[in-house]
């Protein structure tokens, strides 16, 4: 349904037939880790996320999911990295009988 009260005339899964179903009733101003994000968008009441409205929440255990600004390295040690069928092979040798 459309939103009624923050971003009227915006797709929301939040809205429902009695208004806002979302916690406060109402989506809540971005935080200071959303700045630089493409999916800010303003509202009635200020900047606010257009894909959660809750953006405290999202950082609240690290990096958003959400975050189009943040970029997450993985680090990956090739040294340990071990093909297990070579693994058992160099284990039992390598011989045949």
């Amino acid at each position: 349904m459309q939103c009624q009260t923050v971003l009227p005339g915006t797709e929301c899964t939040f809205w429902g037939k009695q208004g806002c179903v979302f916690t406060d009733g109402s989506c809540q101003i971005i935080v200071e880790n959303c700045e630089g994000c493409e999916r800010i968008v303003t509202g009635t009441i200020g900047q606010v996320c257009g894909a959660y409205p809750a953006p405290v929440k999202k950082w609240a255990n690290g990096i958003c999911n959400f975050a189009s600004h943040v970029k997450v390295e993985i680090k990956v040690d090739d040294a340990k990295a071990v093909n297990p069928l070579k693994a058992s092979k160099k284990a039992s040798g390598g011989k045949k009988k």
